[in-house]
């Protein structure tokens, strides 16, 4: 996979269930010493993140970039940035990370300005050559490293309930209580040998138990047994690495509101009584039960209630835009708000009045992982909820993933956590890049007196594309990922703002001001090349300078986004190519031929600089190229001139061979050519063009996203001077200056550029 980075780049990577690692290796250009990296300005610094789930959001770091890609990924649950380097090479085995979707983003630059329009840009372009391989198991029951470890899939069915799980669970639980076991009745291991199981959880469930039955040792003289149970959601566990761990002997693994998706369980036999038979084994079963409450309710006991919420897709939307609805009668469908007290009514105040909870599951479908779920609470009085979120599971105090309490107390850590109103009677946040698959809403009732339940409140949960519509300084603009099946959006903010939501402001409101009338004003300079073309009757030249000044003022204008007289692309066109144009015509103009062959040259430079202007105007290489055309042109003028008024070296009748005389017959000519150089130019005003030239070949080399406002206005001014100053270099010669020689040496003569009329 070959890659050109400018801006930014995201690719997916698919890791199956039974992938064993995941090899990266990237080549690019960068040339970035790692060791020095806190010289370079972040706005510049290429870099690259992984995150699990959806893409990355490097704007929202709150940590300095001074590791190496190659030291590893460290933990799976967040977002990870490296600076990029010329050569990357890297292994992530299953027990680093867990399959599913993981996204590489390659960023060239990161901060308010990433997300900027500029009137340029000339920053550097990288490009990378990536390798990403995919090691699986051939074996589906086989897993680890070296794909060396078995794993035991626990196959799960509805099962009548023990008189022990029965006092334990509630009634409700019970109805939907669900199974799981391994196909082998009995496992039998030496101390410190674990045995992998594999249990999928399909839909949100309320808990899982894990337990081990018929415990016992394959000799007699033991009693003393010890199996650690190491649990783990969608990875290998190990000692240092698990989500739960108990001594599952002794009692069973209980895990409250469990994630959707695959759990791995591990048990080791450890400090069992030696006997003097080494072959000692502790032989052991293995089941779960999870118990699930009935359609709307959820929470401890089945207790509090739960709402589906359907998906309603937005008219005239981008893709994947949505807002989110609960399944019960008496919401309006025509609005992305929903009344709460209606909801409530039935919800029960009984035993903790201060963990009552009330429910809402939406889903995120494939592909829009690069939307952004946007939770508003309004009321009419105090707001008396807390807001908990949660990916592939319902929220806990102990269990969230983003959640909003007040003012104080909210998921500031989280990178991807953006409030924007946080007051008594309103609340609006968003989870930035969701991931794809089932989220759990919980709303945490503060207090369940009466006073504080006459308040009506309204809530809305929807699918949006950019935070807060680009804060209304940009434009929502959408793509795809490097598969073409995700779409991710982001903002393209205005020349003033920045941010990944662009609500920072760069530039105030009087550096806009500023900026506009340098950028435009400056044009003004074409009025000293066009009032000499004027003078000197050449009218094709003050039509060019006329037209050229014109059209990149107006360019401007709608640049900095003031007006817009037609449109931008149009008005971009002209201001490039009247500018490539009036260049190079002021190096024709120095040429003194006939009439009929400049416009000739004239209609092929146009030909030439129409297509320049059209791909890609905005190129550094352009000026060069302009330049290096207008020079052609007058060296093609030249010959022209001298292949049309001028005979070639001629000699007397019988061609003579004396060395002697050829050499002060060139030297003569030479002369002469030197003599009418100077009498054609006025030198110093041609010196003063050429230190224009330079400063304004010096000022274009200067510009920048930042100081382009300034360094392209002295340019505006420095340019149209230089085109002044060459114009005014041409001096007037008679014809009656220089004669064809009568003696048979070449000189050259001159001749008025412009045309008689007899």
């Amino acid at each position: 996979m070959v890659l050109l980075v400018s801006m930014f780049s995201i690719a997916p990577v698919d890791l199956p269930p039974w992938f064993s690692a995941l090899s990266i290796a990237l080549n690019s250009d960068v040339d970035l010493d790692v060791s020095r990296i806190e010289r370079v300005p972040m706005s510049t610094l290429p870099i690259i993140c992984f995150r699990d789930g959806s893409p990355p959001l490097p704007d929202t770091l709150n940590t300095s970039l001074k590791d190496s890609a190659t030291s590893g990924i460290n933990g799976l649950d967040v977002e990870q940035c490296f600076p990029m380097q010329k050569n990357i090479t890297m292994k992530l085995t299953n027990n680093q990370i867990s399959p599913g979707v993981w996204y590489i983003g390659l960023f060239n630059g990161i901060g308010p300005t990433r997300t900027q329009s500029k009137m340029i840009i000339r920053g550097p372009s990288y490009s990378f050559i990536a390798n990403i391989s995919v090691e699986a198991c051939t074996n589906s029951m086989m897993r680890g490293d070296f794909c060396n470890s078995s794993v035991y899939p626990l196959s799960c069915a509805a099962s009548v309930v023990s008189n022990a799980l029965e006092a334990k669970v509630n009634k409700s639980m019970l109805e939907n209580l669900v199974t799981c076991k391994s196909n082998f009745e009995a496992f039998c291991v030496h101390e410190g040998v674990p045995n992998f199981f594999s249990l999928d959880i399909m839909n949100v469930a309320e808990e899982i138990i894990i337990t081990a039955t018929n415990i016992r040792f394959n000799v007699t003289g033991s009693n003393d047994i010890s199996l650690m149970c190491f649990v783990r959601h969608g990875a290998m566990p190990s000692v240092t690495s698990n989500d739960y761990s108990i001594d599952i002997s002794k009692s069973p693994l209980v895990i409250h509101s469990p994630l959707i998706g695959r759990w791995y369980i591990s048990i080791v036999p450890v400090n069992l009584t030696k006997t003097q038979d080494n072959n000692v084994r502790v032989c052991y079963s293995v089941e779960s039960q999870v118990p699930q409450c009935p359609l709307g309710k959820a929470g401890p006991n089945c207790t509090m209630d739960s709402y589906l919420l359907q998906t309603f897709v937005r008219r005239g939307s981008t893709p994947f835009e949505s807002y989110y609805l609960p399944v019960v009668g008496g919401v309006s469908y025509d609005s992305a708000n929903f009344p709460l007290e209606p909801l409530l009514e039935n919800s029960s105040y009984i035993g903790e009045p201060d963990n009552v909870w009330t429910y809402f599951l939406l889903d995120i479908p494939r592909g829009a992982a690069g939307g952004n779920i946007h939770i508003q609470l309004s009321s009419d009085m105090k707001i008396s909820y807390e807001v908990y979120a949660r990916f592939g599971g319902l929220p806990s105090l102990d269990s969230w993933d983003y959640y909003y309490a007040n003012k104080t107390r909210r998921s500031d850590p989280s990178v991807f956590f953006t409030l924007y109103d946080s007051s008594d009677a309103k609340v609006n946040f968003y989870i930035m890049y969701a991931r794809e698959g089932t989220w759990g809403i919980g709303l945490r009732h503060l207090n369940t007196s009466s006073d504080s339940m006459k308040g009506l409140t309204s809530m809305s949960i929807s699918l949006e594309r950019c935070p807060k519509r680009c804060s209304s300084h940009g434009e929502c603009k959408f793509s795809f990922d490097a598969s073409g099946l995700t779409s991710y959006s982001f903002c393209s903010c205005d020349r003033n703002h920045g941010g990944f939501d662009c609500s920072i402001e760069i530039v105030t409101h009087q550096g806009h001001v500023r900026q506009s009338i340098f950028l435009i004003v400056s044009n003004a300079a074409a009025i000293l090349p066009a009032y000499w073309a004027l003078r000197k009757k050449a009218l094709a030249e003050w039509v060019l300078y006329t037209s050229s000044g014109i059209s990149s003022g107006l360019y401007h204008a709608c640049d900095v986004g003031t007006w817009c007289a037609l449109n931008y692309n149009v008005l971009q066109f002209m201001d490039f190519w009247l500018s490539f144009m009036a260049v190079i015509s002021t190096f024709i103009y120095l040429a003194t031929i006939d009439e009929v062959l400049k416009r000739a040259i004239h209609t092929a430079v146009a030909i030439l600089t129409a297509l320049m202007a059209a791909t890609k105007a905005t190129r550094s290489s352009n000026v060069i190229l302009v330049i290096v055309i207008g020079a052609l042109g007058l060296f093609i003028g030249w010959l022209i001139e001298i292949s049309t008024k001028y005979r070639s070296l001629s000699f007397s009748i019988g061609i003579s061979f004396n060395f002697s005389q050829c050499f002060q017959t060139i030297k003569r000519w030479i002369y002469n050519l030197a003599k009418t150089l100077l009498r054609r130019y006025h030198w110093a005003f041609a010196l003063a063009g050429f230190l224009a030239l330079a400063m304004a070949a010096i000022s274009w080399t200067l510009e920048t996203s930042e100081t382009y406002w300034f360094w392209h206005s002295i340019w505006h001014i420095t340019i149209y001077t230089s085109s002044f100053f060459f114009l005014c270099s041409k001096a007037n010669i008679e014809d009656t200056e220089n004669q064809l020689p009568t003696n048979g040496n070449y000189e050259l003569t001159h001749q008025d550029s412009l045309p008689r009329t007899g």
